[in-house]
């Protein structure tokens, strides 16, 4: 499968939950301290965003619960955060100049999360 998440270290030391389709990162985590806290985040994933709102906050909507949002960055492009209940970011991607590929990014985050593999490379 093309799809999985990585879980890497980062330069300090602590660990990054990655969701990559080949050699291509769609989103990615900020630093945990622990191993097991990128793999919450990674299980989270798997489990709520199937079925979580796309908010698009470019549009000035609004949204509660697990979700994503398409925000826009500074210069203008859009990017994708995957958001836990608590309001929480547990991923983002790059910026996209177009929001067309936010929300494919979405999408195979959806689809394809799910049932992709989890590889340790920390």
């Amino acid at each position: 499968m093309a799809h999985k998440f990585k879980i890497t270290t980062a330069k300090n030391g602590e660990f990054v939950a990655k969701f990559v389709y080949n050699a291509e990162t769609l989103v990615w985590s900020e630093t945990y301290k622990s191993k097991a806290s990128a793999k919450n985040c990674i299980e989270s994933i798997k489990k709520n965003a199937p079925g979580a709102a796309i908010v698009d906050q470019t549009a000035g909507e609004e949204g509660k619960g697990y979700r994503f949002e398409i925000a826009a960055s500074k210069d203008g492009q859009t990017f994708v955060r995957f958001v836990a209940a608590n309001g929480e970011p547990l991923v983002r991607s790059e910026t996209y100049k177009s929001k067309s590929s936010s929300k494919n990014c979405i999408a195979s985050v959806q689809k394809n999360g799910p049932a992709a593999d989890v590889v340790d490379e920390a």
